[in-house]
């Protein structure tokens, strides 16, 4: 089956594309002409040239394609990516949708995240597929840019447009994920120099099991349906503790106050619009002490989902780390 992933060379894309290959289906990459392709070294797929954020580029790169995966996006937390986000995240898959009514896609895989969903202020709020998006008031960029990415999936699919499968992944751990940007912290901590943890919890899941959940979706699940792919749900003081155990290294034995947290993040905010690096931006407090907490039932359920241990995760990314000498 001919098939296409957006976002292919990132993370989570390099691991899907070698999924599909393996599985034995033609797999053609999207990639821009100039874009780091290092992360898909080794996959037997085919490339295509394209930008979801150019139509026309689309029109092209889906030509003769059963299945579109689209795992392309941007993800920031300074008010200063917010176009940006708007670009990639909200238009960008705008534009697939378009081509993929007009290309007459058979299935669309919309890959979210848990952020679209929302986040607890509490840590007795564990969301679900049907839990209403609660923090518009907090205005977040990334959070706001992929719950209206995914309301226009809905909506198309609803209209009879297109036929699509929404996933919002939680926090993915596993081999090769320290290269994220996203995971600077995650690195300090690995090697001992973080002293400070926030309130707040995070959700867990492994890059293998979403995998399988993806693939899961594109075959079992219903259209228009979205399903979470979350694992455990651990407070970030765990998370700091299991990574520090598996570098060998001590945790942080420091809560950070969530009011300093919050007048930091409104420090650095000044800073960014005078031209200045700030140390963290308003939308990253909030990020930091927000319990993002959620029931994957549904996908366990119909997708045949099996989430396996944070620490399982966590021991595979830390592991990874260790034999690319990043912890020196």
């Amino acid at each position: 089956m001919k098939v296409l992933v957006t976002g292919a060379n990132g993370f989570l894309g390099s691991w899907l594309t070698r999924a599909l290959v393996d599985e034995g289906h033609e797999v053609f990459a999207l990639v821009r002409p100039k874009s780091d392709i290092s992360e898909l070294n080794g996959i037997k797929c085919q490339y295509r040239h394209g930008d979801v954020t150019d139509i026309v580029s689309l029109l092209e790169a889906f030509e003769d394609i059963d299945t579109v995966f689209h795992l392309a996006g941007v993800v920031a937390y300074k008010a200063a990516d917010r176009p940006l986000m708007e670009r990639v995240n909200v238009q960008g898959t705008a534009n697939v949708i378009e081509v993929c009514k007009e290309k007459k896609i058979r299935r669309l895989v919309h890959l979210s995240s848990v952020v679209a969903v929302g986040g607890g202020r509490t840590p007795n709020e564990i969301l679900n597929e049907n839990s209403p998006f609660n923090i518009h008031d907090l205005n977040l960029g990334y959070f706001e840019t992929k719950h209206d990415a995914e309301v226009l999936v809905k909506k198309a699919c609803d209209k009879g447009e297109i036929d699509a499968v929404i996933l919002n992944p939680a926090t993915i751990y596993g081999r090769g994920d320290a290269k994220k940007g996203s995971r600077k912290m995650m690195l300090k901590v690995a090697q001992g120099k973080l002293k400070f943890y926030t309130s707040g919890g995070v959700n867990v899941v492994a890059v293998e099991d979403v995998i399988q959940g993806i693939i899961s979706a594109w075959k079992n699940g219903k259209t228009g349906e979205r399903y979470i792919l979350s694992g455990e749900n651990i407070l970030i003081k765990d998370l700091f503790g299991m990574i520090a155990e598996e570098a060998g290294v001590k945790p942080p034995t420091r809560q950070l106050p969530d009011g300093l947290l919050h007048v930091v993040g409104t420090i650095g905010d000044f800073m960014e619009k005078i031209g200045l690096k700030g140390p963290l931006s308003k939308e990253n407090a909030y990020t930091a002490t927000m319990y993002h907490w959620f029931d994957s039932s549904k996908a366990q359920r119909e997708l045949g989902f099996k989430p396996r241990p944070a620490r399982q995760a966590i021991h595979n990314s830390i592991e990874w780390i260790k034999e690319q000498g990043m912890l020196k």
